[in-house]
Protein backbone atom coordinates (compact mmCIF):
# COMPACT_ATOMS: atom_id res chain seq x y z
CA UNK A 1 0.00 0.00 0.00
CA UNK A 2 1.61 3.25 -1.19
CA UNK A 3 -0.16 5.55 1.28
CA UNK A 4 -1.08 4.29 4.72
CA UNK A 5 -4.62 4.81 5.97
CA UNK A 6 -4.84 7.02 9.09
CA UNK A 7 -6.73 5.54 12.03
CA UNK A 8 -7.73 6.63 15.51
CA UNK A 9 -7.93 4.56 18.69
CA UNK A 10 -10.89 5.17 21.01
CA UNK A 11 -10.25 4.19 24.62
CA UNK A 12 -6.52 4.26 23.92
CA UNK A 13 -5.39 4.26 27.56
CA UNK A 14 -7.02 0.96 28.61
CA UNK A 15 -5.55 -2.52 28.23
CA UNK A 16 -7.24 -3.30 24.88
CA UNK A 17 -6.58 0.24 23.66
CA UNK A 18 -2.91 -0.27 24.41
CA UNK A 19 -2.99 -3.47 22.34
CA UNK A 20 -4.38 -1.47 19.44
CA UNK A 21 -1.60 1.10 19.78
CA UNK A 22 1.04 -1.63 19.96
CA UNK A 23 -0.30 -3.45 16.90
CA UNK A 24 -0.84 -0.32 14.81
CA UNK A 25 2.47 1.40 15.56
CA UNK A 26 4.21 -0.42 12.67
CA UNK A 27 1.27 -1.73 10.66
CA UNK A 28 1.92 -2.01 6.89
CA UNK A 29 -1.49 -0.54 5.91
CA UNK A 30 -2.46 1.75 8.80
CA UNK A 31 -0.89 4.68 10.64
CA UNK A 32 -2.13 6.06 13.95
CA UNK A 33 -3.60 9.50 13.45
CA UNK A 34 -5.09 10.16 16.87
CA UNK A 35 -5.59 8.77 20.36
CA UNK A 36 -8.80 9.44 22.27
CA UNK A 37 -10.03 8.57 25.75
CA UNK A 38 -12.35 9.70 28.52
CA UNK A 39 -12.42 13.22 29.94
CA UNK A 40 -10.22 12.03 32.81
CA UNK A 41 -7.28 11.61 30.43
CA UNK A 42 -7.98 14.27 27.80
CA UNK A 43 -5.27 16.87 27.41
CA UNK A 44 -2.55 14.69 28.93
CA UNK A 45 0.44 13.18 27.12
CA UNK A 46 -0.24 9.55 26.19
CA UNK A 47 2.77 8.32 28.17
CA UNK A 48 1.43 10.15 31.20
CA UNK A 49 -2.25 9.24 30.73
CA UNK A 50 -1.82 5.49 30.34
CA UNK A 51 -0.23 2.99 32.69
CA UNK A 52 1.40 0.69 30.13
CA UNK A 53 0.60 -2.91 31.08
CA UNK A 54 1.91 -4.80 28.04
CA UNK A 55 5.28 -6.41 27.48
CA UNK A 56 7.79 -4.11 25.83
CA UNK A 57 7.86 -0.35 25.78
CA UNK A 58 5.11 2.07 24.87
CA UNK A 59 5.74 3.04 21.20
CA UNK A 60 7.89 6.17 21.20
CA UNK A 61 6.14 7.45 18.08
CA UNK A 62 3.00 8.28 20.11
CA UNK A 63 4.32 8.69 23.64
CA UNK A 64 4.22 12.51 23.50
CA UNK A 65 0.88 12.77 21.75
CA UNK A 66 -1.92 14.56 23.56
CA UNK A 67 -4.93 12.38 24.34
CA UNK A 68 -8.01 13.86 22.68
CA UNK A 69 -11.79 13.78 23.32
CA UNK A 70 -14.13 10.98 22.27
CA UNK A 71 -15.80 13.31 19.80
CA UNK A 72 -15.15 13.30 16.03
CA UNK A 73 -15.87 17.02 15.88
CA UNK A 74 -13.06 17.75 18.37
CA UNK A 75 -10.59 14.97 17.60
CA UNK A 76 -7.93 16.24 15.21
CA UNK A 77 -7.16 12.95 13.52
CA UNK A 78 -3.80 13.69 11.96
CA UNK A 79 -0.51 12.37 13.18
CA UNK A 80 2.89 11.10 12.16
CA UNK A 81 2.63 9.83 8.60
CA UNK A 82 -1.04 10.79 8.26
CA UNK A 83 -1.70 13.06 5.31
CA UNK A 84 -5.50 13.22 5.56
CA UNK A 85 -8.16 12.73 8.26
CA UNK A 86 -8.58 9.25 9.69
CA UNK A 87 -10.91 6.78 7.99
CA UNK A 88 -11.04 4.04 10.64
CA UNK A 89 -11.77 4.22 14.36
CA UNK A 90 -10.71 1.26 16.47
CA UNK A 91 -12.88 1.13 19.57
CA UNK A 92 -11.65 -0.32 22.85
CA UNK A 93 -14.39 1.45 24.80
CA UNK A 94 -16.50 -0.11 27.56
CA UNK A 95 -19.89 -1.18 26.18
CA UNK A 96 -21.83 1.52 28.04
CA UNK A 97 -19.60 4.26 26.62
CA UNK A 98 -19.44 2.70 23.16
CA UNK A 99 -23.23 2.76 22.87
CA UNK A 100 -23.12 6.59 22.82
CA UNK A 101 -19.73 7.29 21.23
CA UNK A 102 -19.42 4.81 18.35
CA UNK A 103 -22.49 6.15 16.46
CA UNK A 104 -20.96 9.65 16.58
CA UNK A 105 -17.95 8.37 14.64
CA UNK A 106 -20.03 6.26 12.24
CA UNK A 107 -22.24 9.27 11.53
CA UNK A 108 -19.11 11.35 10.87
CA UNK A 109 -17.94 8.90 8.20
CA UNK A 110 -15.60 6.61 10.12
CA UNK A 111 -15.50 2.85 9.69
CA UNK A 112 -15.75 1.87 13.35
CA UNK A 113 -14.08 -1.46 14.15
CA UNK A 114 -15.33 -2.19 17.62
CA UNK A 115 -14.16 -4.58 20.28
CA UNK A 116 -17.12 -3.58 22.47
CA UNK A 117 -20.33 -5.59 22.82
CA UNK A 118 -22.67 -2.57 22.51
CA UNK A 119 -23.81 -3.23 18.91
CA UNK A 120 -22.97 -6.91 18.39
CA UNK A 121 -26.58 -8.00 18.40
CA UNK A 122 -28.03 -5.23 16.26
CA UNK A 123 -29.47 -6.86 13.15
CA UNK A 124 -27.69 -4.48 10.73
CA UNK A 125 -24.23 -4.60 12.36
CA UNK A 126 -21.78 -7.29 11.21
CA UNK A 127 -20.39 -9.52 13.96
CA UNK A 128 -17.30 -10.64 12.14
CA UNK A 129 -14.47 -13.16 12.05
CA UNK A 130 -12.95 -12.87 8.54
CA UNK A 131 -12.22 -16.59 8.15
CA UNK A 132 -15.68 -17.53 9.42
CA UNK A 133 -18.30 -15.16 7.97
CA UNK A 134 -16.90 -12.46 5.63
CA UNK A 135 -20.20 -12.53 3.71
CA UNK A 136 -21.86 -10.78 6.68
CA UNK A 137 -20.23 -7.53 5.55
CA UNK A 138 -23.23 -7.02 3.24
CA UNK A 139 -25.08 -5.77 6.34
CA UNK A 140 -23.04 -2.57 6.13
CA UNK A 141 -25.04 -1.15 3.24
CA UNK A 142 -28.30 -1.85 5.05
CA UNK A 143 -26.89 -0.18 8.16
CA UNK A 144 -25.90 2.93 6.25
CA UNK A 145 -29.29 3.24 4.56
CA UNK A 146 -31.41 2.55 7.64
CA UNK A 147 -29.38 4.77 9.99
CA UNK A 148 -28.41 7.49 7.53
CA UNK A 149 -24.71 7.17 8.40
CA UNK A 150 -21.82 8.02 6.10
CA UNK A 151 -19.70 5.49 7.97
CA UNK A 152 -20.63 2.28 9.76
CA UNK A 153 -19.91 -0.02 12.70
CA UNK A 154 -18.51 -3.53 12.56
CA UNK A 155 -17.78 -5.65 15.62
CA UNK A 156 -15.60 -8.58 16.54
CA UNK A 157 -17.03 -11.20 18.90
CA UNK A 158 -16.38 -12.03 22.51
CA UNK A 159 -12.82 -13.30 23.01
CA UNK A 160 -13.90 -16.81 24.01
CA UNK A 161 -16.39 -17.08 21.14
CA UNK A 162 -13.62 -16.22 18.67
CA UNK A 163 -11.83 -19.48 19.37
CA UNK A 164 -15.02 -21.53 19.48
CA UNK A 165 -16.45 -20.19 16.21
CA UNK A 166 -13.15 -20.54 14.36
CA UNK A 167 -13.05 -24.24 15.23
CA UNK A 168 -16.73 -24.87 14.59
CA UNK A 169 -16.77 -23.23 11.14
CA UNK A 170 -14.92 -25.96 9.18
CA UNK A 171 -16.56 -28.74 11.19
CA UNK A 172 -20.00 -27.27 10.53
CA UNK A 173 -19.32 -26.94 6.81
CA UNK A 174 -18.18 -30.57 6.62
CA UNK A 175 -20.46 -32.39 9.04
CA UNK A 176 -23.18 -30.01 10.27
CA UNK A 177 -22.75 -28.94 13.90
CA UNK A 178 -26.00 -29.32 15.84
CA UNK A 179 -25.08 -29.35 19.55
CA UNK A 180 -22.27 -27.63 21.42
CA UNK A 181 -21.34 -27.98 25.08
CA UNK A 182 -18.56 -25.54 26.00
CA UNK A 183 -16.63 -25.19 29.25
CA UNK A 184 -14.25 -22.22 29.28
CA UNK A 185 -11.23 -21.56 31.48
CA UNK A 186 -10.61 -17.87 30.89
CA UNK A 187 -7.47 -15.86 31.57
CA UNK A 188 -7.50 -12.92 33.97
CA UNK A 189 -6.49 -10.48 31.21
CA UNK A 190 -9.98 -10.98 29.81
CA UNK A 191 -11.29 -8.96 32.75
CA UNK A 192 -9.24 -5.90 31.73
CA UNK A 193 -6.99 -3.91 34.04
CA UNK A 194 -6.82 -3.99 37.04
CA UNK A 195 -9.19 -6.91 36.57
CA UNK A 196 -9.76 -9.59 39.19
CA UNK A 197 -8.46 -9.19 42.73
CA UNK A 198 -5.51 -11.47 43.50
CA UNK A 199 -7.25 -12.61 46.69
CA UNK A 200 -10.14 -13.84 44.55
CA UNK A 201 -8.25 -15.62 41.78
CA UNK A 202 -5.02 -17.00 43.30
CA UNK A 203 -5.38 -20.64 44.39
CA UNK A 204 -8.91 -20.52 43.03
CA UNK A 205 -11.32 -20.89 40.11
CA UNK A 206 -14.22 -18.46 39.74
CA UNK A 207 -17.17 -20.39 38.24
CA UNK A 208 -19.09 -17.35 37.01
CA UNK A 209 -18.26 -14.42 34.71
CA UNK A 210 -21.08 -11.94 34.34
CA UNK A 211 -22.81 -12.21 30.96
CA UNK A 212 -20.17 -14.52 29.51
CA UNK A 213 -22.20 -17.67 29.06
CA UNK A 214 -24.98 -15.77 27.32
CA UNK A 215 -22.44 -14.20 24.94
CA UNK A 216 -20.89 -17.57 24.10
CA UNK A 217 -24.26 -19.10 23.33
CA UNK A 218 -25.71 -16.28 21.27
CA UNK A 219 -22.65 -15.11 19.39
CA UNK A 220 -21.73 -18.63 18.33
CA UNK A 221 -25.12 -18.97 16.64
CA UNK A 222 -24.79 -15.54 15.01
CA UNK A 223 -21.32 -16.23 13.60
CA UNK A 224 -22.37 -19.58 12.15
CA UNK A 225 -25.57 -18.05 10.79
CA UNK A 226 -26.47 -17.11 7.21
CA UNK A 227 -27.50 -13.99 5.36
CA UNK A 228 -30.95 -14.47 3.85
CA UNK A 229 -32.52 -11.65 1.80
CA UNK A 230 -30.08 -9.18 3.35
CA UNK A 231 -30.87 -10.24 6.91
CA UNK A 232 -28.85 -12.28 9.40
CA UNK A 233 -30.38 -15.59 10.45
CA UNK A 234 -28.93 -17.42 13.47
CA UNK A 235 -27.66 -20.96 12.98
CA UNK A 236 -29.89 -23.74 14.25
CA UNK A 237 -27.34 -24.94 16.78
CA UNK A 238 -27.97 -25.70 20.46
CA UNK A 239 -25.17 -24.16 22.55
CA UNK A 240 -24.71 -24.66 26.29
CA UNK A 241 -21.82 -22.85 27.98
CA UNK A 242 -20.17 -22.75 31.40
CA UNK A 243 -17.61 -19.98 31.93
CA UNK A 244 -14.82 -19.98 34.52
CA UNK A 245 -12.06 -17.52 35.40
CA UNK A 246 -8.72 -19.19 36.13
CA UNK A 247 -5.30 -17.90 37.32
CA UNK A 248 -3.72 -17.68 33.85
CA UNK A 249 -2.51 -14.32 32.50
CA UNK A 250 -3.30 -14.70 28.78
CA UNK A 251 -4.96 -17.42 26.72
CA UNK A 252 -8.47 -18.83 27.08
CA UNK A 253 -8.86 -22.61 27.13
CA UNK A 254 -12.17 -24.17 26.05
CA UNK A 255 -13.29 -27.79 26.26
CA UNK A 256 -15.90 -28.61 23.63
CA UNK A 257 -18.23 -31.58 23.23
CA UNK A 258 -19.92 -31.57 19.83
CA UNK A 259 -22.87 -33.28 18.22
CA UNK A 260 -23.16 -33.44 14.42
CA UNK A 261 -25.71 -34.09 11.73
CA UNK A 262 -23.22 -36.53 10.19
CA UNK A 263 -20.92 -38.01 12.82
CA UNK A 264 -17.27 -37.80 11.72
CA UNK A 265 -14.44 -40.04 12.80
CA UNK A 266 -11.61 -38.50 14.80
CA UNK A 267 -9.32 -38.69 11.76
CA UNK A 268 -11.91 -37.00 9.54
CA UNK A 269 -12.42 -34.16 12.00
CA UNK A 270 -8.67 -33.64 12.47
CA UNK A 271 -8.13 -33.54 8.71
CA UNK A 272 -10.86 -30.89 8.29
CA UNK A 273 -9.46 -28.75 11.10
CA UNK A 274 -5.85 -29.02 9.92
CA UNK A 275 -6.84 -28.21 6.34
CA UNK A 276 -8.88 -25.12 7.12
CA UNK A 277 -7.52 -21.93 5.54
CA UNK A 278 -10.44 -19.51 5.19
CA UNK A 279 -11.34 -17.58 2.03
CA UNK A 280 -8.53 -16.59 -0.35
CA UNK A 281 -9.19 -12.87 0.10
CA UNK A 282 -8.64 -13.28 3.84
CA UNK A 283 -5.47 -15.34 3.54
CA UNK A 284 -3.74 -12.42 1.81
CA UNK A 285 -4.38 -9.92 4.63
CA UNK A 286 -1.36 -8.74 6.67
CA UNK A 287 -2.65 -9.96 10.05
CA UNK A 288 -4.12 -13.25 8.82
CA UNK A 289 -2.30 -16.38 9.99
CA UNK A 290 -1.19 -18.85 7.33
CA UNK A 291 -3.15 -21.53 9.19
CA UNK A 292 -6.02 -20.25 11.36
CA UNK A 293 -6.22 -23.57 13.21
CA UNK A 294 -3.22 -25.57 14.41
CA UNK A 295 -3.77 -29.17 15.52
CA UNK A 296 -1.50 -30.61 18.21
CA UNK A 297 -1.28 -34.37 18.62
CA UNK A 298 0.41 -34.68 22.00
CA UNK A 299 -2.03 -35.70 24.77
CA UNK A 300 -1.03 -32.74 27.00
CA UNK A 301 -1.67 -29.99 24.41
CA UNK A 302 -2.87 -27.34 23.91
CA UNK A 303 -1.75 -25.31 26.92
CA UNK A 304 -2.13 -21.54 27.17
CA UNK A 305 1.47 -20.91 28.17
CA UNK A 306 2.80 -22.95 25.26
CA UNK A 307 0.22 -22.30 22.55
CA UNK A 308 -1.36 -18.85 22.99
CA UNK A 309 1.35 -17.13 20.90
CA UNK A 310 0.91 -19.45 17.88
CA UNK A 311 1.16 -17.44 14.64
CA UNK A 312 1.70 -14.26 16.61
CA UNK A 313 -1.34 -14.99 18.74
CA UNK A 314 -3.64 -15.23 15.72
CA UNK A 315 -4.01 -19.02 15.36
CA UNK A 316 -6.36 -21.14 17.45
CA UNK A 317 -4.68 -24.30 18.71
CA UNK A 318 -6.68 -27.53 18.98
CA UNK A 319 -5.82 -30.83 20.62
CA UNK A 320 -7.23 -33.91 22.34
CA UNK A 321 -9.72 -34.61 19.55
CA UNK A 322 -11.44 -37.82 20.61
CA UNK A 323 -14.82 -39.57 20.74
CA UNK A 324 -17.44 -38.34 23.20
CA UNK A 325 -19.72 -40.77 25.05
CA UNK A 326 -22.50 -38.16 25.36
CA UNK A 327 -22.29 -36.42 21.96
CA UNK A 328 -20.03 -37.29 19.02
CA UNK A 329 -16.61 -35.68 19.48
CA UNK A 330 -14.75 -33.65 22.12
CA UNK A 331 -11.68 -31.47 21.89
CA UNK A 332 -9.71 -28.73 23.67
CA UNK A 333 -8.74 -25.36 22.18
CA UNK A 334 -6.62 -22.37 23.22
CA UNK A 335 -7.10 -18.86 21.83
CA UNK A 336 -5.13 -15.73 22.71
CA UNK A 337 -7.87 -13.57 24.17
CA UNK A 338 -6.29 -10.10 23.84
CA UNK A 339 -4.83 -10.67 20.36
CA UNK A 340 -6.99 -12.95 18.21
CA UNK A 341 -9.91 -12.48 20.57
CA UNK A 342 -9.72 -8.71 20.87
CA UNK A 343 -7.49 -6.01 19.33
CA UNK A 344 -5.85 -8.00 16.53
CA UNK A 345 -9.22 -9.46 15.62
CA UNK A 346 -10.48 -5.91 15.05
CA UNK A 347 -7.37 -5.04 13.04
CA UNK A 348 -7.93 -8.07 10.81
CA UNK A 349 -11.55 -6.97 10.35
CA UNK A 350 -10.32 -3.53 9.25
CA UNK A 351 -7.92 -5.09 6.77
CA UNK A 352 -10.80 -7.04 5.25
CA UNK A 353 -12.86 -3.85 5.01
CA UNK A 354 -10.05 -2.21 3.06
CA UNK A 355 -9.56 -5.24 0.80
CA UNK A 356 -13.29 -5.39 0.07
CA UNK A 357 -13.50 -1.69 -0.77
CA UNK A 358 -15.48 -0.50 2.24
CA UNK A 359 -12.60 1.79 3.23
CA UNK A 360 -10.46 3.58 0.70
Amino acid sequence: METKIPVVVLGATGAVGQRFVQLLADHPWFVIGGLAASELNCGRRYAEACRWVLRGDLPSSVSEWVVQPLDPALLKAKGAGATHPAAIAFSALPAAVARDVEPLFARAGYAVCSNASAFRYDSDVPLLIPEVNPDHLVLIERQRVERGWQGFITTNPNCTVTGIAAVLKPLDAAFGVRRVFAVSMQAVSGAGYPGVSSLDILDNVLPWISGEEEKIERETRLLLGRIVDGKRVEADVAVSAQANRVPVVDGHTVCLSLGFEQRPSVDEAVAVLAGFRGPEEVQALPSAPERPILVRHRPDRPQPRLDREAAGGMAVTVGRVRPCALLDLRLVLVVHNTLRGAANGSVLNAELLVAQGYVG
